[in-house]
């Protein structure tokens, strides 16, 4: 596992969640926490997560609940759901809303470490942080010896131009480049006038296939004055 497994921490016990990313964050995981629901929901849409741990006890609301409204919201990360009582209410329940997983509390690091490494790898298959073929873009994963993209168990249905395009990006995360060179890079042209329309009109097409929100993206960031930027 790699630091390009996101990871969002729903925890309010500031200690068990200190405890938590530190270990974590020890065995290759990125870790952003949050100790409420609300925050956990406007983080998760504005910030993809691979994976998402999530304490059923919360100041504003119950892990349910949250649960719930990022199944309705269209979030399909793994959940793993814990919880302070072993009621089989609970657990049911958790399921009911969506989790994929759920621990009783207290356990053991390396027993949530394990639950973890299982969800990741039923839904995006076994990660391998030194495979080249294999780039992570936010909770999707791009596969260049499939020629394929994945959200969870789901292929986006990608032209050979956008998944071209899309591989170029990933491989210059968080770096701001220009129409011309995502051209050269994708298409061989030059940027005579005219040529950059082409880029502005594939990055639009991919980003309705692989942004939450096309219409307020948070994967493709248009730079202005430069062109574009992935993010993750």
């Amino acid at each position: 596992m790699t630091a390009n497994n996101k990871i969002l921490l729903v925890e309010d016990d500031a200690g068990v969640a200190a405890s938590l990313q530190d270990a974590l964050q020890r065995e290759g995981y990125a870790i952003h926490h949050v100790e409420t629901g609300q925050d956990a929901l406007q983080y998760v849409q504005q910030h993809p997560s691979h994976l998402i741990v999530l304490d059923v006890r919360l100041p504003d609301t119950t892990g349910f609940d949250v649960c719930r409204e990022m199944r309705q919201i269209g979030l399909h990360q793994p959940i793993i759901m814990l919880t302070v009582q072993g009621d089989l209410i609970d657990r049911v329940l958790g399921l009911e809303m969506g989790a994929d997983d759920y621990l009783t509390k207290p356990f053991h690091f390396r027993e949530l470490l394990s639950r973890i490494k299982a969800q990741l790898r039923r839904s995006y298959g076994e990660f391998a942080g030194a495979d080249s073929n294999l780039l992570y873009v936010g909770d999707l994963i791009v596969d260049r010896t499939r020629g394929e993209v994945r959200r969870g168990e789901r292929v986006l249905n990608l032209t050979p131009v956008e998944f071209r395009l899309l591989v170029y990006l990933a491989q210059n995360r968080n770096q701001a480049l220009s129409r011309s060179q995502i051209l050269e890079a994708v298409w061989g042209y030059d940027d005579t006038p005219g040529n950059e329309r082409t880029v502005n009109s594939h990055i639009r097409r991919l980003r309705e296939k692989i942004e939450y929100d096309p219409g307020d993206p948070r994967l493709i960031e248009t730079v202005m004055g430069i062109g574009y930027r992935l993010n993750g």
